[in-house]
C-alpha cells in the first residue's frame, strides 16, 4: 500500500469533494513509508531519489553527531552513546529511534537533535548542559 498525501476527498461535513474524485490522484503527491534512523555499530546510509532529479541521502543507522557548542561555537564530531528521550513517540526511545527534538548521551554530554536524519542524511545536535 502506497503513502499518499494529497487533499482528502471528504469535506468536514462527511460529504465527497467532486472535484477530487474526478482529479483523481498525481504522482507528485506520493509519499514513502517511514524507515527509523536507529543507534548503530557503523554508519549506513542509503539515496533516494526524490522530486525533480534530486537526491535524498537517508541515514539508517547513526554512530555518530556533530554537536554544536553553544557557549563556545564550536562544533565536534561525537559518539552518540545512548538515546535518552524521544517526544515523536514514547516507543522510539526503547527502539533507538532517533528524530528531530529527541534527547541523546553523547561523548560531550546530553544534546537535542537538530537536523532530520531520515531526511538530512546527518544527525546534527546542540549541547543542552
Amino acid at each position: 500500500m502506497g503513502v499518499w498525501h494529497g487533499v482528502s476527498r471528504r469535506l468536514p461535513t462527511g460529504g465527497l469533494r467532486t472535484a477530487i474524485r474526478a482529479r483523481g490522484k498525481r504522482k507528485r503527491e506520493m509519499g514513502r513509508p517511514f524507515v527509523p534512523t536507529t543507534i548503530g555499530e557503523e554508519e549506513e546510509r542509503k539515496t533516494v531519489r526524490a522530486m525533480g532529479g534530486n537526491v535524498k541521502v537517508r541515514l539508517r543507522k547513526a554512530l555518530y553527531a556533530n554537536v554544536a557548542d553553544p557557549k563556545t561555537g564550536k562544533v565536534q564530531k561525537a559518539k552518540i552513546l545512548s538515546l535518552l528521550e524521544n517526544k515523536a513517540h514514547r516507543h522510539f526511545v526503547r527502539a533507538n529511534v532517533i528524530t528531530k527534538g529527541a534527547i541523546i548521551e553523547t561523548e560531550l554530554g546530553k544534546a537535542v537533535v537538530t537536523s532530520r536524519p531520515n531526511q538530512d542524511g546527518v544527525v546534527n545536535a546542540r549541547l543542552i548542559e
